[in-house]
């Protein structure tokens, strides 16, 4: 039996439909050896409460999915409505700032990933499987630790950054 996807649908044709999902932002992050980087995901998703596990989809040909890939380990990010600059710093709106790293403040938690400081959730996570998609790597990974704070999600909904009201 052929698996092999038949692509029968228009790529512009589906991104212009996902506009129409709204979708919290999140920056996963990774590190190894003395190398570190960044970016913006909205492919992020709870898979497991027990056991803890997560999935975020990575584009292959980027730095971040070289480090998450090399490490094994990465950190998600939620952000806060207050962190639009964060979002687009991590997207790579701001180019000439080539360590994303340095220009917020971070911690860590066990793997080393960091984590941006002023985020809604942290999730620290240790990969257990990959699935190789087009373009993209579907990884799965155990959650070791996590941590909450205080605040409101920043969205994103067609091509824009919102706020939720009450």
């Amino acid at each position: 039996m052929d698996t092999k996807p038949v692509q029968t649908l228009n790529s512009e044709t589906l991104r212009s439909a996902m506009r129409a999902w709204s979708a919290g932002i999140t920056v996963v992050t990774a590190v190894h050896g003395e190398d570190h980087h960044g970016m913006t995901v909205n492919s992020f998703a709870s898979i497991s409460l027990n056991p803890a596990m997560v999935s975020v989809s990575l584009q292959k040909h980027t730095r971040t999915h070289e480090l998450v890939m090399r490490s094994r380990a990465f950190g998600v990010t939620i952000l806060a409505a207050n962190q639009q600059d964060v979002s687009d710093l991590f997207a790579g709106r701001h180019p000439e700032i080539t360590d994303r790293l340095a220009a917020v403040k971070t911690e860590t938690l066990i793997t080393g990933a960091p984590f941006i400081i002023g985020g809604l959730a942290w999730f620290d996570c240790r990969i257990t499987q990959t699935y190789d998609v087009g373009g993209s790597t579907h990884v799965l990974a155990e959650v070791l630790a996590a941590r909450e704070f205080d605040g409101e999600p920043l969205i994103y909904h067609n091509r824009d950054y919102w706020k939720l009201t009450r």
